[in-house]
């Protein structure tokens, strides 16, 4: 490959990374899988907003060097493919460790999160963790349920005393 094709593609990468936003990935290999399983792997992460780009290592490092993220450059060995995009890369590790089960071809080398790289096995554990729209949910439901609890303190008394005075309204009432 010459060296003007290699700045290009040295570019392209860096103007990727940078107008997609790439900041956390995931690197898997597709090495052997059918034409028609690749297909339709990216057809359907596409259509959930996740994307799939087949790199040149040795570029791809450089790229990420010159954006900061060093650290995941040592995970880059052998032919690699990265996946990125969806809400969050929890979402793209789910979505991956399902697409394991139907091709088997398939192998999740690591991924990059937060400035840090994790080897495979960290890579698909992170298929465990909530998705941010689950944790948004959780925080939420925590948050009302204390309100929940602080009103139901704050009304229980009111309502004993309501009781309270009601019986007494209805004994002089039976008096009068």
């Amino acid at each position: 490959m010459s060296k003007s094709v290699k700045d290009m593609l040295l570019q392209d990468f860096e103007q990727r990374i940078v107008s997609e936003n790439i900041d956390s990935f995931l690197i898997i290999n597709t090495k052997g899988i059918s034409g028609k399983d690749n297909n339709r792997l990216r057809g359907e992460l596409k259509a959930k907003g996740m994307r799939l780009l087949v790199v040149r290592n040795s570029l791809f490092r450089r790229a990420l060097a010159s954006r900061g993220m060093e650290a995941a450059g040592s995970l880059f060995t052998g032919p690699c493919t990265v996946a990125y995009g969806g809400d969050s890369i929890i979402d793209v590790a789910k979505e991956m460790t399902g697409w394991l089960k139907k091709i088997k071809e398939l192998e999740i080398r690591g991924a990059y999160l937060d400035g840090s790289a994790l080897d495979g096995g960290g890579a698909e554990a992170l298929a465990q963790m909530p998705t941010r729209a689950e944790l948004l949910g959780q925080v939420v439901m925590r948050i009302l349920s204390a309100g929940a609890r602080v009103a139901g303190a704050i009304a229980g008394p009111g309502g004993v005393i309501a009781g309270c005075v009601k019986t007494l309204s209805d004994v002089d009432k039976e008096a009068a």
